[in-house]
């Protein structure tokens, strides 16, 4: 009553991403959190020979720990994705950092490479998992208009703690061994609960204590004598509180733990699709790279030190592709640049795949660099703005669990070719064939089918995922806000009369004693009806 709200009539919308503040704490989360999930499978190779030796293994029985964590890491992504949806954010990636830490702590203690399996792989791994899908939705929660920017620094975490912990492991490996080795480690992954502490949810309480605070300022204004006013005010207060204890009574419908429907988005199914055939060639390059340095005569530390050009340049790139990606005339045509990366990323490949000198190799570190930072900084941008931030947590878990098969399909079959033919020129050739098509597919298809689309919109009849409940709550908070309204308008007109009556007391008690009172003097006018209606006069009393 007297209150103009701008949402009238409107469901209530989720808090607005403050795009800075706390968000820069969750965006440095993000970025050791994604730095190592993805830096701290490769960095494990450095113990690789220690564990031959001890275990008595073959160099591809220790490699099966690196693809053993990120076959959790990308297969799991339902698993994470219906538990953030079911218990929230940080209490998930609590978890995530107690389960990794422990999974390398373990290891330090196996007796055989299966145990390393068990505990460094799928345990850590696992951890990894409910780590990293969280923080990259509470970074889109945060940040909006910012958002690609933030994704972009969040990605630099990468190649930042790859270039860290590769080192930082043979330096640990010299000093400690490998069983030393993998309990500091374990020890490090605990910031990963200390990045889970810091992930606060985004609620509105805040704005609803506003707005409680605003109806008693309201009425203590429209309602001068203090115990009639604190009379009214505390009914008020009593029918919202019976409201929200009729709302909570209330049988709440189940929580979507993963919503399925967003494969009904017809740009989610052509970015998964996309993504896929990307993934099947993206990795592969790098990957290969080092043994066909030294197949055509670079010298091991010269070979190795490719992957530190790529790395350094990775660094620069996912950054400034961010703040590319956030220019307004650019930002609502991100699926474009996207795919110009992927398309960039495969001509790469291809027009390297004669390269047998040194420098022809470094110059394809340096293109392949900058091109890989791209689709680094770009690919979770590109899935926020295809399917929101509500719906994005289970949406990345969807596309993390397809990208898990293309990552057991690529690198393998590349492996099994180059045994084969003895030719990495072709599986060059290959791998930047399948980049070039995922390019050419997400181009076109974005084109043709989402611009046919944005002619004729129609509004999405699904709830979100994880804000099903949500809306059902907003539902009930618009009824609410109206049922309130309309008793606070009953109840200070209730109050008004009664007030009136004390006035109109004091006004006899000065007419006894002799003092004129003007004509209507007394006339209270009933509040929502602006003056229009009938008042209420002395003398009716």
């Amino acid at each position: 009553m007297g209150r103009s709200d701008p949402e009238e009539g409107q469901l209530p919308a989720s808090v607005k991403p403050p795009d800075g503040g706390w968000g820069w704490i969750v965006l440095l989360g993000c970025f050791v959190i994604t730095g190592f999930s993805y830096a701290f499978p490769k960095a494990v190779s450095v113990y690789f020979k220690e564990l031959m030796h001890d275990f008595h293994v073959g160099y591809s029985d220790t490699a099966w720990i690196s693809s053993i964590m990120l076959a959790m890491l990308y297969g799991t992504g339902p698993v994470s994705s219906i538990m953030v949806n079911q218990f929230g954010c940080r209490p998930v990636m609590l978890v995530g950092g107690l389960l990794a830490s422990s999974g390398m702590i373990l290891a330090s203690f196996t007796t055989n490479i299966i145990e390393l399996y068990l505990t460094a792989g799928m345990l850590t791994g696992l951890g990894m998992a409910l780590n990293f899908q969280p923080s990259l939705i509470m970074l889109g929660t945060y940040f909006d208009k910012r958002r690609p920017l933030a994704n972009g620094l969040a990605a630099a975490g990468s190649p930042v703690f790859l270039s860290a912990l590769s080192p930082l492991g043979q330096v640990l490996l010299e000093k400690f061994g490998w069983r030393g080795g993998f309990l500091i480690m374990g020890g490090l992954l605990l910031n990963c609960c200390t990045c889970g502490a810091v992930m606060r949810p985004l609620e509105a309480g805040m704005k609803r204590k506003m707005e409680r605070v605003q109806d008693k300022y309201e009425a203590k204004e429209m309602l001068p004598i203090g115990e009639r006013a604190e009379e009214a005010i505390s009914t008020i207060d009593g029918v919202k509180k019976s409201k929200k204890t009729k709302k909570k009574q209330q049988p709440r419908k189940g929580k979507k733990l993963l919503d399925f429907s967003i494969f009904s988005n017809r740009g989610f199914v052509i970015y998964s699709i996309a993504k896929f055939i990307m993934v099947l060639g993206l990795f592969v390059p790098p990957i290969l790279l080092v043994n066909y340095a030294k197949d055509i005569g670079v010298p091991d530390t010269e070979a190795a030190f490719l992957l530190s050009i790529i790395g350094f340049i990775d660094i620069f790139a996912r950054p400034s592709c961010g703040m590319l990606a956030g220019l307004k005339w650019i930002r609502p045509h991100v699926a474009y640049l996207f795919s110009f990366a992927m398309l960039f990323n495969g001509l790469t490949d291809i027009c390297s795949a004669r390269a047998n000198t040194y420098t022809g190799l470094v110059i394809f570190c340096v293109f392949f660099g900058i091109s890989y930072g791209m689709v680094g900084a770009l690919q979770f941008e590109v899935l926020m703005a295809i399917v929101g931030s509500q719906k994005f947590s289970s949406a990345i878990g969807l596309v993390l669990l397809i990208e898990a098969f293309a990552v057991l399909i690529g690198p393998p079959s590349a492996g099994h070719l180059v045994d084969a033919f003895k030719n990495y020129a072709i599986i060059f050739y290959l791998a930047g064939s399948e980049v070039v098509l995922s390019s050419l597919f997400l181009g076109m298809a974005t084109y043709c089918c989402l611009n046919q689309g944005k002619k004729t919109p129609q509004p999405e009849k699904t709830p979100s995922v994880g804000g099903g409940s949500d809306t059902e709550e907003a539902e009930s908070d618009v009824e609410d806000h109206a049922g309130d309204n309309h008793h606070l308008s009953h109840s200070t007109n209730t109050a008004v009369v009664m007030d009136s009556d004390a006035v109109n007391h004091v006004a006899e008690d000065r007419s006894a004693d002799g003092v004129e009172q003007p004509a209507g003097e007394g006339a209270v006018p009933v509040p929502g009806e602006c003056n229009s209606g009938p008042t209420v006069e002395r003398e009716s009393f």
